[in-house]
């Protein structure tokens, strides 16, 4: 018998799905070139039904149409809990959960825990042990493992990035403000030695309410995480910096866990620096440089962004999880320290 060929489309969903074990997101999307979509897209099969339980964070989801927004075919995702019965998958969103649960569950059904906040702002875990067969979150070895957002490759290497026009240094956009958080004692810290522009309930109203025309004029934004946590990178750092065409300045999880992510020279991690006045110093000398501040967007020849489409994209990646994962079932027995670790 002739050996089957694997196709790249077979490649990338095994790449995919094993990119949650193997902690390389950057190479598996870089080698598929896809939208995580796409690269979940399993044969052509029946309708798969995902009941969204509940609300998130308070408000009762619109589902959009799969196929329309992400070519997703044969996803029905609804609201009804009268469909409960009919349900291959039933979404549960952490925040919203309040002990609410159905009474019952069908043989085969697979109830998903959704969270896309960090373990500092996620509670009442201890009391979920065995209640959910799959996880999905930004964390890197979720069952479905769909992140804030993510970089893949361009078809065709780009030219040089056309930058908007930078007339001011640094910028942070902040709406949770609290003095005992890293981030802001780091703000202290490093506002003694360069001008930090603050934006939001704390400082500077956003011009038409836009965080990106604002950013967009400054070289540097602070992509400051609430707390830090592994894999923990939200749309600070991919919508408001990298969309925004300005060279991030990251406090979250190491530089390591953001190289799983992005290029090594497409962020400055305060990390790298001995103090917050080193910092400033070598945000200064860049922008003199304009040369060696370019360099920090040679990644945009090679990848383009995709910023997670809150909350659609989540509930129709789900339907691709049930296809994919065929007849596989599974119980997360200690979903606190998987989460919490």
């Amino acid at each position: 018998m002739a050996k089957r060929r694997r196709t790249p489309r077979r490649r990338c969903r095994r790449r995919l799905l094993a990119a949650a074990l193997t902690c390389t997101a950057l190479a598996v999307y870089a080698a598929c070139g896809h939208e995580l979509a796409r690269l979940l897209r399993p044969p052509p099969a029946q309708t798969v039904t995902v009941l969204l339980w509940g609300e998130t964070f308070g408000e009762r989801p619109r589902p959009g149409d799969c196929k329309l927004l992400f070519d997703i075919s044969d996803c029905n995702v609804t609201t009804d809990r009268g469909r409960l019965g009919q349900a291959q998958a039933v979404l549960f969103h952490h925040h919203d959960l309040g002990g609410a649960l159905p009474a019952e569950r069908p043989a085969g059904q697979r109830w998903v825990w959704m969270n896309f906040e960090s373990p500092s702002n996620t509670a009442g875990l201890r009391e979920l042990g065995g209640v959910f067969n799959w996880t999905m979150s930004y964390r890197v070895g979720s069952d479905i493992f769909l992140p804030y957002g993510y970089l893949y490759a361009r078809r065709k290497e780009a030219a040089a990035a056309r930058l908007p026009r930078k007339s001011k240094l640094l910028a942070w956009v902040i709406s949770n403000w609290g003095e005992e958080q890293e981030r802001v004692q780091y703000y202290r810290r490093l506002a003694r030695h360069v001008r930090v522009d603050v934006y939001g309930r704390a400082g500077l109203r956003l011009p038409g309410d836009s965080v990106l025309r604002a950013v967009s004029r400054y070289k540097f934004y602070l992509a400051f995480e609430n707390s830090q946590h592994p894999d923990y990178i939200t749309e600070k750092l991919w919508r408001n910096a990298f969309g925004a065409s300005a060279v991030p300045v990251v406090l979250g999880p190491s530089r390591a866990n953001y190289e799983l992510f992005v290029p090594g020279d497409s962020f400055i991690h305060v990390d790298d620096f001995s103090s917050p006045r080193k910092l400033a110093g070598y945000l200064k000398l860049l922008d003199r440089n304009p040369p060696l501040y370019r360099r920090y967007f040679a990644w945009r020849k090679r990848y383009q962004v995709h910023v997670a489409s809150f909350w659609s994209e989540h509930f129709c990646t789900v339907c691709q999880a049930v296809r994919v994962a065929g007849d596989q079932l599974k119980t997360v027995h200690d979903l606190a320290g998987w989460f919490e670790s």
